[in-house]
């Protein structure tokens, strides 16, 4: 990787930025002053240093967030804040991006990252793997909606669902909810409960795979996943009832 590159992702400031600090002749790498920004580096293994201070580099981050409605799952957008944005002030050096998407007035577990091969794993429909949803429900679920559900639905645009897994929580005029599915659909499971004459009043993500969104994150919190995290949600949990 270029040198200019790796300290402006390290959070030293934009290319222009860094290039300023490289011609200053602070930077040093393997104690040797590099001045040219096309300078190639390897940030684990050569010692990189700015005014002697060690410069510990990441190439990929991965963040969990808990998701409040009102922002919108994107990079930028003139008009709502972004789950981007939310982060920014830490890892604005970063060019994260939301690993798919929540609606706007979805809450809930979300990955952000900037690892391309990792949201493609996570994101590949061959991989099916579940996403748990708990949801208001308006109108009375009913175990004939969980055999509907677990057959697949014919969407109103006529796309048929694949199987998804319906539990009941709280049955009445308004019910609670948990669904799990493997798809990545628009709107997919208010559209579900909508082909069941149902309306979904209020959507929240509690797992992707294996992995839970963390009890201790507020709405609008985030912190980094370990290793271990990171696997978990790709671990295939969708129910085949």
């Amino acid at each position: 990787m270029r040198i200019d590159k790796l300290l402006a992702n390290a959070g030293f400031g934009s290319r222009a930025e860094v290039k300023k600090l490289l011609k200053q002749g602070i930077v040093t790498v393997n104690e040797v002053k590099v001045k040219d920004p096309k300078t190639q580096v390897n940030g684990e293994r050569d010692l990189i240093q700015v005014k002697g201070v060690e410069v510990h580099y990441r190439e990929f981050v991965y963040i969990m967030l808990n998701k409040p409605k009102d922002v919108i799952s994107a990079t930028e957008d003139r008009i709502h804040q972004t789950v981007v944005d939310l982060v920014a002030h830490e890892y604005g050096h970063y060019e994260l991006f939301p690993i798919g998407r929540l609606d706007l007035d979805t809450e809930g577990l979300l990955l952000l990252t900037n690892d391309g091969q990792y949201s493609h794993q996570l994101m590949a429909p061959k991989k099916h793997v579940g996403k748990l949803y708990q949801a208001e429900v308006r109108g009375c679920v009913t175990e004939e909606d969980v055999e509907a559900f677990h057959n697949g639905l014919e969407l109103k645009d006529g796309y048929k669902t694949k199987p998804a897994h319906l539990e009941i929580l709280k049955a009445g005029d308004h019910s609670l909810v948990q669904v799990e599915v493997s798809e990545g659909k628009y709107h997919q499971v208010k559209r579900m409960f909508e082909a069941v004459g149902k309306q979904v009043m209020k959507l929240e993500r509690l797992r992707i795979g294996e992995l839970w969104l963390d009890e201790g994150l507020s709405r609008g919190k985030y912190r980094e996943m370990s290793i271990g995290e990171r696997e978990l949600a790709l671990r295939n949990q969708k129910k085949d009832h």
